[in-house]
């Protein structure tokens, strides 16, 4: 049987990196860089020990070995420091994190994997910040608002730069607000859809940071996973930066509700403040991405019915178990 491509997914036990690592190991060779700092080995239980390097991005010198060693035909670049509320209160370890190990990894393709077929960096629709301009485009102003956004606008414009200056075929992909299973309600780094499905299940009291009417554009992970294999995949996408989304924006109150009508029930709920760095409005242009093939496949009431039907038959799961265990 002819060998498959290789795949590195760093940050690859994530809620994201997860899901790609499902979808791509039917058709790839694929490997996962993961430190478990947001991740969880469980998430990735279907990759054999020795397909998975349990290190930090940071760890330079062991890094540059295994790409040297494996030569991957594709890196998927998603470990990052991922919080913006942790990204203000320590900017220089998310420069260190989403900076410098960006650079680092880009460096030692550069030297060691010219071959390899697409590296993607990951980043985020926060760069854009919080100018009037809607939807956002690659024609759209850049005013990031946080060390996280700075840092991330950094790593797009090198990837980019490396592609340009040095041949490696790259592409970026700023990802909007991505929900679906496997977003860790407790973490601090979790999605509000997450937050809001475990308020619901747990019949506890949920808090809006601002008035609940600032708008994202909601993008169901199945269909972000299905936008980056195409991007990995596409001779036209080499050199390009693309948004993940749908094209679409839904306000917090909307998807609040939603939710309540998918549990039967309502939860109390209250307002407070909203955070430091947060942007009021957001919603993606996707024309460049429809321009390769990707049509959306779940709006947001598919995609939130789809994930509460998949927490409803965890938690069967989970229930079935303990009663075996009793």
């Amino acid at each position: 049987m002819e060998d498959l491509e290789k795949v590195l997914i760093t940050g690859g036990a994530g809620f994201i990196g997860s899901h790609l690592v499902d979808f791509l190991s039917q058709d790839y060779d694929v490997y996962v860089l993961d430190n478990y700092r947001t991740g969880k080995r469980e998430n990735i239980k279907s990759l054999a020990d020795d397909h998975v390097f349990e290190l930090d991005i940071r760890e330079y010198d062991a890094v540059e070995q295994i790409m040297k060693t494996y030569q991957f035909d594709y890196v998927i670049h998603l470990a990052a420091l991922v919080s913006v509320a942790e990204s203000v209160e320590k900017p220089i370890l998310s420069q260190e994190i989403n900076v410098v190990a960006t650079l680092r990894l880009l460096e030692t393709i550069k030297k060691y994997n010219s071959h390899i077929k697409r590296f993607i960096f990951a980043s985020s629709a926060a760069v854009y910040g919080d100018l009037p301009d809607l939807p956002k485009s690659d024609q759209s102003l850049i005013l990031p608002l946080s060390p996280y956004a700075i840092d991330k606008y950094y790593g797009e414009r090198t990837t980019l730069n490396y592609c340009s200056l040095y041949n490696i075929p790259t592409a970026v992909v700023k990802f909007f607000n991505v929900f679906g299973p496997r977003q860790d309600p407790k973490s601090q780094y979790s999605g509000v859809i997450s937050k809001m499905f475990d308020s619901f299940e747990h019949n506890k009291p949920f808090t809006f940071f601002g008035d609940g009417l600032q708008t994202r554009d909601f993008v169901y992970v199945y269909d972000v996973v299905q936008s980056v294999r195409l991007i990995m995949e596409h001779k036209d996408a080499v050199g390009h930066g693309y948004n993940i989304g749908t094209g679409t924006f839904t306000n917090l109150l909307e998807v609040y509700r939603i939710i309540g009508e998918l549990y039967g029930k309502s939860v109390e709920h209250d307002f407070k403040e909203a955070r430091k760095g947060d942007i009021k409005h957001s919603y993606a242009d996707i024309s460049n991405l429809k321009a390769l093939g990707f049509v959306p496949k779940y709006t947001v009431e598919t995609g939130l019915k789809d994930y509460f039907n998949f927490e409803v038959d965890n938690i069967e799961e989970v229930t079935a178990k303990e009663v075996e265990m009793s």
